[in-house]
């Protein structure tokens, strides 16, 4: 039996490629032990067919951000673990091949409250993070929450004109009717409670909440649970 040896080192000599080439065919996911994607680099082989894809390219190993529709009840911490490819949503329309390395390190930007469900941004890449929680006081988001009770008098005029909340002003938002029982947010710089809060302040019991909308990011038709990949293109 051969002895065993680095994956990466046998796609060295069946490439004629540098290691770290090598490294980069497999975390690509272009080579197949046995007919099998292995995206390890280390990954000890002996007597097994090694492959290469031939079309395989040279790719660096970028963040991957990912939009997942978080369950209601599920704090977005635990939310990230959906991430996997058993869940992704079957019409994502960026095309990208899944990897593994697209699963590590994720976090979630913007987290929703725990009751909340809707759209949670995830990325690998602490820029991406921190830009959105310093825009998130600028960055518009949109809510469909489902309520219960009876509008206050005047309380419509007074939800749409601005409150405070916490001792702090709230921005200008835009709210209206979807249906007898549901009303949709166009926010700036939520916080959490806050549409809570404003419901209240009318006469109004906010039973659910969802947002649909982050800056331009919409969540679509993606099913509670599912993700898809946020491509560069898509911008907030």
């Amino acid at each position: 039996m051969t002895e065993p040896v680095r994956l990466s080192k046998r796609v060295v000599e069946i490439a004629g490629c540098s290691r770290s080439e090598a490294e980069q065919y497999v975390q690509g996911g272009w080579v197949r032990v046995d007919g099998v994607v292995v995206e390890e680099p280390q990954f000890k082989v002996t007597d097994q067919r090694v492959e290469l894809d031939p079309e395989a390219r040279l790719e660096p190993a970028e963040p991957a951000p990912l939009v997942l529709h978080k369950p209601a009840g599920l704090p977005s911490a635990e939310a990230i673990a959906l991430a996997t490819p058993a869940h992704r949503w079957d019409e994502d329309p960026s095309g990208w091949r899944v990897h593994k390395r697209h699963f590590a390190h994720q976090a979630a930007a913007l987290p929703l409250e725990d009751a909340a469900s809707g759209l949670l941004v995830l990325s690998q890449d602490g820029r991406v993070l921190r830009r959105l929680a310093e825009d998130a006081a600028k960055l518009e988001q949109e809510f469909i929450v489902d309520v219960e009770g009876e509008l206050a008098p005047y309380g419509w005029n007074r939800l749409s004109h601005g409150t405070s909340f916490d001792g702090w002003p709230v921005a200008p938002f835009k709210v209206s009717w979807q249906s007898e029982q549901r009303l949709r947010f166009a926010i700036k710089g939520v916080r959490p409670g806050l549409l809570q809060y404003l419901c209240n302040e009318v006469g109004l019991h906010a039973l659910s909440l969802r947002r649909i909308r982050l800056g331009r990011i919409p969540l679509s038709k993606m099913p509670p649970g599912q993700w898809r990949y946020l491509p560069p293109s898509e911008r907030f």
